[in-house]
């Protein structure tokens, strides 16, 4: 094992422990010499993105939280910001954004489908039904309504 080979995302050569570059590495490269610069909303999404992909899903909340409150009517971004909250565990943070998004998108199917998992998995079976049958319903299944 060498310096390179080690995951430290602190560090300019950071690796996973698979060998592969660090997630966030290369969107943050970039402005390593730019004293002045403040990540725009449009970075900080890029960079939460690509911690997701990589399974790091409480940093991605975390920055996705953050971009959220800048630009609060981005559904895809609330939509992934829904979905590090339920990979994280972090089930009523997700379920108060897919609620969010429901209302204000009626017919986005996988935000359905997604609060009746997310219901389910916090032991309210009875509450996720509804969801799921209109997320079946929306999906073109509707051999599950």
């Amino acid at each position: 094992m060498n310096e390179f080979s080690v995951h430290d995302s602190t560090m300019f050569n950071a690796y996973q422990p698979n060998g592969e570059v660090a997630a966030d590495r290369w969107v943050t490269v970039r402005h390593l010499f730019d004293s002045g610069h403040v990540e725009t909303p449009a970075e900080k999404w890029e960079r939460a993105q690509l911690l997701f992909e990589s399974r790091d899903y409480i940093r991605a909340a975390e920055l996705l939280a953050a971009v959220a409150d800048e630009v609060p009517f981005q559904t895809d971004l609330r939509l992934l910001l829904a979905r590090a909250y339920y990979h994280s565990a972090q089930l009523g943070k997700a379920e108060a954004q897919l609620r969010v998004i429901v209302d204000r998108d009626p017919v986005e199917h996988y935000a359905h489908l997604l609060l009746g998992r997310t219901l389910e998995r916090q032991g309210r079976p009875e509450e996720a039904a509804p969801w799921l049958r209109l997320a079946a319903a929306f999906g073109g299944d509707l051999a599950e309504v």
